[in-house]
């Protein structure tokens, strides 16, 4: 099984995901942009395969009806993004430990894409929601 670890950045949470990890989405929807200063980089796995610690240092922020962000409360690294009603969640590729195996499998959101940048790689790319994703409103 694979076990993949990782961290935000002062080390109060800590992860560990047990099994596959879902190739990294990028979404650059105006919440992602918002909260991160780009856009999103995540993968997702099932909520009974990733054992928090410190969760005591992590501030969950409701960003829609839908969906919260999990962030570190003492360095606030963005690290985790969960639908309400789904039983994955979305972890921060760059919260990973190196070397991570992961690699890109799609951008969502692109419509709404910060104008100060362009997306020059040929994965798929999608005006909203798409490729089996599943996000806040779907």
């Amino acid at each position: 099984m694979e076990l993949h670890r990782g961290s935000c950045l002062c080390g109060k949470v800590h992860f560990e995901t047990r099994g596959n990890l879902r190739g990294v989405v990028y979404c650059h929807c105006s919440q992602c942009r918002k909260q991160t200063g780009h856009y999103y980089a995540a993968t997702n796995v099932q909520a009974d395969a990733i054992d928090v610690f410190g969760e005591e240092h992590i501030t969950w922020y409701q960003a829609s009806d839908f969906a919260s962000r999990g962030f570190c409360k003492n360095c606030g690294s963005a690290l985790f993004w969960k639908h309400k009603d789904l039983d994955h969640i979305s972890v921060m590729a760059g919260s990973f430990d190196q070397p991570s195996a992961l690699h890109g499998e799609s951008h969502i959101f692109v419509a709404d894409k910060g104008d100060y940048y362009e997306i020059h790689d040929d994965l798929p790319k999608y005006a909203k929601s798409g490729g089996g994703v599943v996000v806040a409103g779907d």
